[in-house]
């Protein structure tokens, strides 16, 4: 395989990883074209590592870090105390150790050798981040997924992060209905529904009525990781493993203007 195709297949990957980073698809995106620019600026950068994954994300982590294109940070769209309790709530290095871990599987070594730290060091950050998220303020959430399986599977790994599931609904029309029983500050939604509607659709109707975090499910991440809009900013894989799920979760939560810890 060319180096220009094996770069081309890790793409849906970094996006889905800089937009949980980041927090949004906008922001995720633009790190990622701003990554690719600065290699096809300057080839030379993917020959700093052999294993072409790991130089790739290494310089997508440089990009991210420069600050070049900070105005896409929802951060920035706060306001200073607010942004500053959000970076200091849960230090950067342990989060991206955390999500190279759980979101991308990236082992010990190989997130040492793209963070620029021992193993043992990368894996003292793993376990930095896990301490963090388990110290995250509980919301309420909503699953919305057709497959009875998945949804026990769901419930049972968001009331372990001590959240509180509010209500479970298959359908369009189920979704919509719980919505209007409570207001969940969380919703994970499966892409394709019970009646054969969108999850896509509900969720959009949903956040006509109020804003929160939306975590969407799938078995086909590449249909939704093109950089194409409209596509969602957290994206958890079928199936799915309880680390990606928690690490998509607390991002989604960080990143929340509406979360209970921005007032804490």
């Amino acid at each position: 395989m060319s180096v220009s195709k094996e770069l081309y297949a890790h793409l849906p990957y970094l996006r889905r990883f800089a937009r949980a980073l980041v927090g949004t698809r906008e922001g995720g995106d633009a790190h990622v074209l701003a990554t690719l620019e600065a290699i096809v600026a300057n080839p030379s950068r993917l020959e700093l590592n052999d294993d072409l994954r790991i130089a790739l994300y290494k310089q997508f982590l440089m990009t991210w870090a420069s600050g070049a294109i900070a105005q896409s940070d929802p951060a920035a769209a706060l306001g200073e105390d607010d942004a500053r309790r959000r970076l200091d709530g849960i230090s950067l290095k342990p989060r991206v150790a955390f999500l190279l871990h759980a979101l991308e599987g990236f082992d010990l070594e190989q997130i040492g050798d793209t963070l620029g730290v021992p193993e043992a060091a990368a894996g003292d950050l793993i376990n930095v981040a896990n301490a963090e998220i388990a110290d995250q303020i509980a919301t309420e959430v909503l699953i919305i997924e057709d497959e009875p399986l998945i949804a026990h599977d769901l419930r049972g790994i968001v009331e372990e992060l001590g959240h509180s599931v509010v209500g479970m609904a298959r359908t369009h029309r189920e979704a919509i209905a719980a919505m209007e029983q409570a207001r969940p500050g969380l919703i994970l939604a499966d892409i394709q529904l019970a009646d054969g509607s969108s999850g896509l659709e509900a969720v959009n109707e949903i956040l006509e009525a109020f804003s929160t975090p939306v975590i969407f499910v799938t078995a086909y991440p590449e249909r939704f990781l093109t950089g194409a809009p409209p596509e969602p900013a957290f994206l958890v894989t079928k199936p799915f493993s309880v680390d990606s799920l928690k690490a998509v979760i607390s991002q989604a939560l960080f990143f929340d203007r509406k979360s209970h810890r921005r007032t804490a």
